[in-house]
């Protein structure tokens, strides 16, 4: 999703809200509770703690992604063909799939890796890629063209970081413009589909926006080369992504991969299967 991944181009939706509450651990990061406990039948289906391979691998000190029980990744056209069963079957739990950038260009593998992630049972999400030359509502109208009101998807993502390879669009508005510009697009999405999206970023633009101080949203944060808690101080977050090369069975070449931040139980309760 970060522009490595993207190769200078550069997740939706949940009409359903699942019934659980929020509570927050010492490292501000926002678990999910139940409001019901997970059958065993429901756990017994989950992958958990699996483990990928990766072409440039970090050694993690501390507590790195093995400690983590939910694992899934996020991918556009420049993945290719997925075999979602073999991704599945390999301890994949969750696809976020890009789905739009701006207000004029939709991933022509959207639909293809929606249907397929969907058919193998993969729980699935879509993200769109924020441009900082076109208005927020219009780049929000473009994404919900685009992407089904699916009650049993994930909630939409905006990944919000910056381009800085990009040939038409060389802005980087001020904090101010940037969270203005999100929470317009987040107010329009989770109107439509009934669920407030996560905000996927980076470090520097995280730092440099203040993205962080946007309330009532849950964050996906890109660290590749050390714990969020450490390259995020006092953040909180719901998604890790961990690395950028990862290597996982039934697709060709290297893959983002991301943990969940809870346990199996709270991702079951929020990702609306329980």
């Amino acid at each position: 999703m970060c522009v490595s991944l993207l190769a200078g181009v550069l997740l939706a939706s949940c009409a359903r809200t699942p019934q659980h509450s929020q509570v927050v651990t010492p490292d501000r990061s926002v678990v999910t509770s139940p409001s019901a406990p997970a059958s065993s039948a429901q756990l017994s289906r989950l992958s958990t703690f699996p483990r990928f391979g990766d072409s440039d691998p970090f050694d993690w000190q501390g507590r790195g992604p093995g400690a983590y029980a939910i694992h899934g990744i996020d991918a556009s056209r420049w993945q290719g063909e997925i075999d979602w069963r073999q991704a599945r079957k390999a301890g994949i739990s969750f696809a976020y799939l890009k789905a739009t950038e701006g207000g004029d260009l939709a991933d022509p593998r959207f639909k293809e890796y929606w249907r397929g992630a969907g058919a193998a049972g993969v729980a699935r999400g879509a993200y769109h890629y924020f441009y900082f030359c076109r208005p927020a509502a219009e780049q929000a109208r473009w994404f919900i063209r685009h992407v089904p009101k699916d009650p049993g998807a994930l909630p939409p993502v905006l990944d919000m970081e910056w381009n800085p390879f990009s040939k038409t669009c060389t802005k980087r508005p001020d904090g101010k413009v940037v969270r203005a510009e999100a929470r317009k697009f987040l107010r329009i999405l989770e109107a439509h589909y009934g669920r407030r999206p996560v905000i996927y970023t980076t470090v520097d633009f995280y730092q440099e926006t203040e993205i962080g101080q946007i309330a009532g949203t849950e964050f996906w944060l890109r660290s590749v080369a050390g714990h969020p808690r450490k390259i995020y101080p006092g953040a909180a977050w719901q998604f890790w992504q961990y690395s950028g090369t990862g290597q996982v069975p039934g697709i060709a070449g290297d893959v983002d991969l991301n943990v969940f931040r809870g346990s199996p139980e709270s991702w079951l309760a929020w990702s609306g299967q329980l």
